[in-house]
């Protein structure tokens, strides 16, 4: 069965309620020098607990081999492993929220093509926002997916030569492509790097989804085969519109091969998304959607797979 844009619309909804509660400038809320754990939960077994509460106080990876468990916005990892803070095209940003977590075929693939960078976009390297919490599942500010360890944040944001200071990676800002009326990208600040970077991240196959916000799409539409041949333009059906995302990518990765308990997402439509679909998110339906009644319940541990039980409680 196809759904319409009609039938996705309360779902789409409840999403951007999300994004307009911690979504479109989280990439931007600053971080600290001086990070303060989490006060102990009175009663961490409390089935009505949050599950957030949680995989947000989860400092280290749950033990044993990686294990992808559940689906993007509601699953968990176990065995995830640390992007390294630094190498040598990449550097990682927001170190206080300790999100530096992902399975190992995504920080494999990161570590890859932040290397393919320098040749193919003109940038020295990649600033990496949030990949996952150490036990994935959800987070407490900022995402309601990145849940297992399958999801990378890319900022619009060249990496500098020299090495950040904890400081600035804690507090510097990522760079907002987007225009002021959200019509289409800034022609001051948007460039063919830009362009160049999602294209790079878009065509690996690995990739199944490149969310931007809706006038990056709109001038990747536009510019698409400025780089090689005009009809090089299967990659914009990966880079999907999303709320927010002017001042970083969404990049996502199928499930690891042998992955057995993880949940793929749905293949994205045909075609490369630049007509009617596109024009929709330009729409007063996108742009201020009618808020439901009430807000969506958090999700709690047992709207999680079982098997996301073991993973947050495991020692």
């Amino acid at each position: 069965m196809v759904l319409t844009r009609v039938a996705l619309l309360p779902a789409l909804v409840a999403a951007s309620v999300l994004v307009a509660a911690f979504g479109p400038a989280a990439a931007q809320t600053p971080g600290t020098l001086d990070p303060v754990p989490l006060p102990p939960l009175s009663n961490p077994y409390d089935p009505s607990l949050a599950a957030k509460e949680l995989f947000g106080r989860a400092t280290s990876p749950a033990p044993g081999p990686a294990r992808v468990i559940g689906g993007f916005a509601r699953g968990c990892i176990a065995g995830a492993v640390a992007l390294p803070i630094d190498g040598e095209a990449w550097q990682v940003m927001r170190l206080s929220r300790n999100r530096n977590w992902g399975h190992p075929s995504l920080i494999g693939f990161l570590e890859r093509v932040a290397r393919k960078v320098p040749a193919a976009v003109g940038w020295p390297g990649i600033l990496v926002g949030d990949l996952s919490q150490p036990r994935g599942g959800p987070m407490l500010t900022g995402h309601a997916s990145h849940q297992i360890g399958l999801d990378a944040d890319i900022w619009l944001t060249p990496m500098p030569k020299t090495t950040l200071s904890r400081a600035d990676r804690e507090t510097m800002s990522a760079t907002n492509v987007v225009a002021a009326d959200w019509n289409d990208v800034d022609p001051a600040i948007w460039t063919p790097q830009h362009r160049a970077l999602i294209r790079l991240f878009a065509t690996q196959p690995e990739v199944t989804r490149v969310l931007v916000n809706p006038a990056i799409k709109k001038a990747l539409c536009r510019e698409a085969g400025k780089d090689s041949s005009p009809k090089d333009r299967g990659w914009l059906a990966k880079v999907r519109p999303w709320w927010g995302h002017n001042y970083h990518t969404h990049i996502r990765l199928r499930c690891p091969a042998g992955a057995r308990n993880c949940r793929e997402q749905a293949a994205v439509p045909g075609g490369d998304g630049c007509g009617k679909e596109l024009d929709w998110w330009f729409s007063a339906d996108a742009r201020k959607p009618k808020p439901p009644s009430s807000p969506p319940p958090p999700i709690r541990l047992g709207d999680l797979p079982p098997e996301c039980r073991s993973v947050v409680f495991a020692k």
